[in-house]
Formats: C-alpha cells, sequence, structure tokens
C-alpha cells in the first residue's frame, strides 16, 4: 500500500461538480492499494500517518502530531501510485489491486483512520476526481507499507 500524505492549510476533493470531501489544516492522503496488500498493511499506513510528527510546535519545529495540532485528513483513493513506468512511455499499472479488493481495503483504511479519533473525509473510490491542495510548507511525504 503507498500513500503520498501532503500536509495542508486546507484541501478538497469533487466529483462532477459536487463537493465529496473539505478540510482544513492537516493531511491529504491519496492512497494506492497494490495487489497482496492486507488490512496489516492498512494498520500500518494509519498509524504512521497519524503518529507522523510534522506539524509546528511552539518553537516552530515540526515537532506535533496531527491530533496535537488538530487536523483532519482527506483520503483519496488513487491506483496510479502503482504505476510501473520501467518500460516504454506507458506505465502499466498490472501492480494495483483488483478494483474490489483494493476499495474493500481503501474503506478498511477509513474505517481505521476514523477510530483514531481524527476527522477523516474522503472522495469517491474509482470516480473522477478534482483535488485541490493547497500544501503547507509545502511538507511531502512518500510511505509504502513494504517499507517497514
Amino acid at each position: 500500500m503507498r500513500a503520498v500524505v501532503q500536509r495542508v492549510s486546507r484541501a478538497e476533493v469533487r466529483a462532477n461538480g459536487r463537493i465529496l470531501g473539505k478540510i482544513a489544516r492537516g493531511f491529504v492522503v491519496l492512497l494506492g492499494v497494490a495487489g497482496g496488500d492486507s488490512e496489516a498493511d492498512a494498520a500500518h499506513l494509519v498509524d504512521r500517518i497519524a503518529g507522523m510528527r510534522v506539524f509546528a510546535d511552539d518553537a516552530g519545529k515540526m515537532n506535533r502530531s496531527l491530533g496535537q495540532a488538530g487536523g483532519a485528513i482527506l483520503v483519496v483513493s488513487q491506483f496510479t501510485l502503482l504505476a510501473d513506468t520501467n518500460s516504454g512511455r506507458r506505465p502499466s499499472f498490472t501492480g494495483a489491486a483488483a478494483p474490489d479488493e483494493a476499495r474493500r481495503l481503501y474503506e478498511h483504511f477509513l474505517s481505521l483512520a476514523r477510530m483514531r479519533g481524527v476527522k477523516v473525509e474522503n472522495g469517491e473510490f474509482g470516480a473522477t476526481m478534482e483535488v485541490e491542495i493547497i500544501n503547507d510548507g509545502p511538507v511531502t511525504i512518500i510511505l509504502d507499507s513494504r517499507e517497514k
């Protein structure tokens, strides 16, 4: 499971002109589910993201977690994070999980994140979406559950 985590001052995801999710301060998590991923991969990433200390403390150092900063999470499914670009000019997505399994693990990820007591908003799995991000910093971190 791969995640691109961006610290944001605000973000919004839309599909067909309607707002699906919107947050102020927090993280936008672009989430890709790979073939062979499991609930353990989702739990690992949720734990890493919730505990990541990249929000400023009173001294201005990146030392506070999402919960300590009072932030929220906007999670958007993005199978293209599993692109294989090693051959030719057209990416291959064969490493991505099958849609039904990817949806199940995406929803499991959302459930685990909500159990952390943080506000969680999300996009629509499988939809073509527009994501508006005001990256704060910018701070962008890439996580892969297989790189423990």
